[in-house]
């Protein structure tokens, strides 16, 4: 087996992320020799110890990263400022401070003021997740085949994004480099803005008269369905997501508006090849991903 990429790192918060990147270091035993966990529910924090997926389980946030080689924040983004303010008196010199936070902008911007010298902030997202969430929905095999991008600063040390990228191979990931505002205006296109749809669409539905809301539960086709899968996603999360990826989110919105205006004009006006067009674009996209095995 290969050296551990670190010693003892910490999970500072332990729901879908979390759980799973502690299952994929259980399973595979060279990411790192001790993993820690803490989070600020006592009954997640009981599940967690019930589960048996970490070493340590820390009911204290400043004990849990003292001595750790790497710190893992996996909490809403919004919570970043508050924890790094809390963590970084315990952190050890040399230690690695990575993220799976869906915003890097807004990360680098909440981080960078608080890290203390010699601590190396390397921000990270691993492009995997499903709508559940907490301890119980992890599992080791979610970031195999999946992005992870990651948004190193200028300054980062390139032995400890190496370090990053590594633990991210070791648990499946492919690993891509971007900087934070690219970042986020790709997330804001593929995620984010789908998510608000989603949001959007399941909104409309519940606002419909109760017979009529009625019929469309009852009668939910697949189309519909898979706008509910994703608005069953978790609302810490998403709420800081949408409010720090504001500009981005913000500015593909109103590109999406357009377009959809301009198809809705088509639908009026019985425009069939701007409707085909429309149709085609969306079944290319769909066939490039398949080829990408990203489907």
């Amino acid at each position: 087996m290969a050296e551990p990429v670190f010693n003892r790192l910490c999970l500072v918060g332990i729901g879908l992320i979390g759980s799973s990147i502690a299952r994929v270091a259980k399973k595979r035993g060279d990411i790192a020799r001790t993993v820690v966990a803490t989070t600020r529910r006592a009954e997640t924090l009981a599940r967690v110890r019930e589960l048996g997926i970490v070493d340590v389980v820390e009911d204290d946030l400043g004990k849990a990263v003292e001595g750790c080689d790497c710190v893992v924040l996996c909490v809403p983004v919004g919570a970043y400022a508050g924890v790094m303010a809390r963590i970084a008196p315990h952190l050890a010199p040399g230690c690695v401070l990575t993220d799976v936070g869906s915003t890097k902008g807004s990360v680098v911007r909440d981080l960078s003021p608080l890290v203390p010298p010699g601590v190396q902030l390397v921000p990270a997202h691993p492009m995997a997740g499903t709508e559940y969430s907490g301890p119980d929905a992890g599992f080791a095999e979610l970031f195999e085949g999946r992005y992870c991008i990651l948004t190193p600063l200028p300054d980062s040390d390139p032995a400890a994004v190496e370090k990053v990228r590594e633990m991210w191979r070791r648990c499946g990931s492919m690993i891509e480099a971007l900087d934070p505002a690219t970042h986020d205006k790709i997330v804001a296109v593929v995620s984010h803005l789908p998510h608000l749809i989603a949001f959007t669409i399941c909104g409309t539905a519940d606002d419909l008269a109760e017979e009529t809301k009625e019929a469309v539960l009852k009668f939910a086709a697949s189309g519909f369905r898979d706008f509910t899968r994703i608005a069953a996603s978790d609302i810490d999360m998403w709420r800081d997501i949408f409010l720090n990826n504001r500009e981005a989110l913000l500015e593909m919105l109103a590109r999406f508006s357009e377009d959809a205006h301009a198809l809705g004009r088509a639908v009026r006006y019985g425009q069939a090849e701007f409707i085909e067009d429309r149709i085609r674009r969306g079944r290319k996209i769909r066939h490039e991903l398949i080829e990408r095995k990203q489907a």
